[in-house]
């Protein structure tokens, strides 16, 4: 991978390392659409870096064969799977997306050298809904409480767009279940977060109403949507996207969650960005694990600047940002992903 810049930013006791990572060798790659507003998977066509071809499909994780468990956890039945070998890695999925959206070839490294968990949020996929009120404290709680059923510790965590949120909650109010701490897509919330256009939810929430009314959505609301998660670098390099892909169905955009828990999964992640509250930006100081934090320098879903915040606050953080990425960069840049998650696996200790 080639660097753009690099270099390191020291204030008091906190050192951050900053990176723009190049986008030059990357012609096209799969896009998996998940993620905060985003919405489904979409096959890329043409040219390819062969390595990345090859990490994207004949060596992938086929999540799909892999059984599918439960385990009463509170007032839910939560669904998960668990794959690999090695200390446990648990993943926190974004919005709207169930645990068959994670990039198989981010699967794949992962469960190579760790104990990989996946898991259904509160009210998606197989994990029931249950009586509680759907916010990212809840689903902290959930996911501290999964990993309590499965006996596990503590645990590496990985949390992705309002899947970053919770591990933000799970390392601020448990702080013993977390070994390392990795960000993707991430804002801390309340005052000192940086909101995304009060456009986009609106868009969102209008596309999800009419599915679920049967009301005709347009191609061109589709491809809006999936625009939105790709950012306005990636569609300059590649400016003949939606004309290589076949445009999805609206209805086939959520297809693991319904209509009203996609609604209140959607809330929780506004109310967390929301800036009439603290949001937990001050208590992320308290932070002492090894902290990566990566984003899409062409993010306006989660903005880019929320990552920098974030790095700030919490002390030694590494903060990666992948040029000419959107929200959508876990699916746009897999190959990119899993060498800089695997550098900060390989170089940082566990607790």
């Amino acid at each position: 991978m080639g660097f753009v810049s690099s270099h390191r930013l020291v204030r008091k006791d906190h050192l951050v390392l900053i990176v723009v990572i190049s986008t030059l060798v990357i012609a096209s790659t799969s896009i998996s659409g998940y993620g905060y507003f985003d919405t489904t998977k979409v096959a890329v066509y043409g040219q390819s870096d062969p390595d990345q071809m090859n990490s994207n499909t004949t060596n992938s994780v086929n999540i799909q064969s892999i059984p599918l468990e439960k385990v009463r956890v509170g007032d839910i039945d939560i669904a998960y799977k668990m794959f690999g070998k090695g200390n446990p890695i648990l993943l926190i999925s974004p919005a709207q997306a169930d645990m068959n959206a994670w990039e198989p070839s981010i699967l794949r490294e992962l469960s190579s050298n760790h104990t990989v968990i996946v898991f259904d949020n509160r009210g998606v996929g197989n994990t029931t809904t249950g009586n509680r009120p759907f916010s990212t404290q809840q689903f902290a709680n959930d996911t501290a409480d999964l990993l309590d059923a499965l006996k596990i510790q503590r645990a590496d965590v990985l949390g992705y767009s309002l899947g970053s949120f919770v591990a933000q909650e799970l390392a601020v109010a448990h702080p013993d279940r977390v070994n390392r701490l990795m960000l993707v897509a991430a804002s801390c919330g309340g005052r000192e977060s940086v909101p995304h256009s009060p456009e986009l939810p609106k868009m969102v929430i209008d596309v999800v109403n009419k599915i679920a009314n049967d009301v005709p959505v347009t191609s061109q609301e589709v491809k809006a949507l999936l625009s939105q998660g790709l950012g306005s670098g990636w569609l300059k390099l590649h400016p003949n996207f939606f004309e290589t892909i076949p445009i999805p169905e609206a209805k086939d955009l959520f297809p693991s969650i319904t209509h009203n828990n996609n609604l209140k999964q959607l809330k929780a992640g506004e109310d967390w960005m929301a800036t009439n509250w603290s949001g937990v930006c001050d208590e992320l100081t308290k932070i002492s694990v090894p902290t990566l934090i990566i984003t899409g320098t062409d993010d306006t879903n989660v903005p880019t600047q929320n990552s920098l915040i974030i790095a700030e606050k919490i002390p030694g953080a590494w903060l990666i940002q992948i040029k000419d990425a959107g929200h959508q960069l876990p699916g746009q840049y897999p190959d990119k992903m899993h060498k800089i998650i695997q550098t900060f696996l390989s170089t940082t200790n566990q607790r």
